[in-house]
């Protein structure tokens, strides 16, 4: 059969099944992120039906998919409210970092696997999973509660962080000199500093120049300068994910909302490859073994998460019960984890990296916003109480 052919049917046997899969999870009101993980595991090597032809189609899907969920997350934000948020909740964010990078990073360094994946795994177990989160939230209405601008307020802290994190990591992974390392970050940061900068004080520009009447133009602009940026966002050592989200902070009001509008239906389709992609690059063999540690670290994580969301909600002064909520809304994990131990995966900085980080997400993407749906009954009678 022509190698087009195959490919073709490979590929939509699995967007079929993606579709299949999304069905299920609405119906079960979990997030669809396990089931697609789960499909990538049986689909990839040492899967009940590996495929082999269509690998590297997947595999630049998956990287578009990365590069369009972080910016329609950088969508969400504008430059104003980035700096707002890292000046007025720097102490929860640092916080928020130590408790939830310690876990990972200690795990990684018990087991002997070195000081490189234990800052993969330090990343691995901090990030939130936006995603999710906002699902969550916006689920369980809890949009309009005191405690959701602290969230919101972390989760950017978070992205923030990971736009320094990355080079970093990217950086070791590679295997650089303590100078080269060094330049590389610097120039990373030089990089990030810059784009904030510009879209801080000409973001009205570009505003300008992406801006369209129409929506087919508006999306091939938006898009088309992503692309760009990340493109040479990856050139200069920094994540091509973390340049797409300086575009999206870079684009502000009506543009923003309207541009998230047209991006979603692609958002959802290139990430769903993407979680595909991750499972493909796990051996499923390899997860049975190390289940029991990522029960554990994600029960450690569990913890953390809900001491940081008490911390920042009673330092704005929000009761207990909108405290318990910013802790729970804060559990799942996703997208950013998942981007990591890839990165980490492709490097070859541990062989069980990737399948560790992959059940650890399956169970923290699982339980989280099973966690709020079931706590919130509890928290609405102690709130009645109180």
């Amino acid at each position: 059969m022509h190698e087009t052919a195959v490919i073709f049917l490979e590929f939509g046997a699995v967007l079929l099944g993606l579709g299949v899969l999304g069905a299920l999870a609405l119906r079960a009101g979990i997030s669809p992120i396990p089931l697609y993980l789960i499909a990538g595991l049986a689909f990839g090597t040492g899967g009940v039906l590996p495929l082999a032809t269509s690998e590297e189609f997947i595999s630049v899907g998956a990287e578009l998919g990365v590069v369009l969920l972080l910016l329609t997350l950088g969508l969400e934000y504008n430059a104003d409210e980035l700096v707002t948020s890292l000046t007025g909740n720097a102490r929860a964010g640092i916080v928020d970092l130590v408790l939830n990078a310690a876990p990972g990073a200690i795990c990684a360094l018990l087991l002997g696997w070195g000081p490189v994946a234990a800052v993969a795994m330090a990343g691995v177990t901090y990030a939130t999973s936006s995603g999710i989160t906002a699902k969550v939230l916006s689920d369980l209405g809890w949009i309009g509660n005191r405690e959701t601008p602290t969230v919101l307020s972390l989760l950017v802290f978070e992205d923030l962080t990971m736009a320094v994190y990355l080079p970093v990591l990217t950086a070791m992974l590679a295997g650089l000199s303590l100078v080269s390392g060094a330049i590389s970050v610097g120039i990373a940061l030089l990089t990030v500093s810059v784009v904030l900068v510009v879209a801080l004080r000409f973001g009205r520009f570009i505003e300008a120049f992406v801006s369209s009447p129409n929506s087919e133009v508006l999306l091939l602009k938006v898009v088309g300068l992503a692309l760009l940026v990340a493109g040479l966002a990856q050139q200069l050592q920094v994540s091509a994910a973390v340049g797409a989200f300086l575009v999206g902070i870079a684009l502000s009001g009506q543009l923003a909302h309207d541009a998230q509008a047209l991006l979603a239906p692609l958002r959802d389709l290139f990430a769903a490859v993407f979680f595909v992609f991750f499972g493909f690059q796990t051996d499923p063999r390899k997860i049975l073994p190390v289940a029991g540690l990522a029960a554990l670290l994600a029960l450690v994580s569990m913890v953390t998460k809900l001491l940081t969301g008490a911390y920042a909600a009673r330092r704005a002064g929000i009761a207990r019960a909108g405290q318990a909520r910013a802790g729970i809304a804060l559990i799942p994990r996703g997208e950013f984890n998942i981007v990591i131990a890839g990165l980490a995966v492709g490097a070859g900085a541990h062989p069980d990296l990737g399948a560790l980080a992959a059940a650890y997400v399956l169970i923290l993407a699982a339980f989280g916003p099973l966690a709020a749906k079931l706590v919130q009954p509890l928290i609405e009678a102690v709130a009645k109480r109180a």
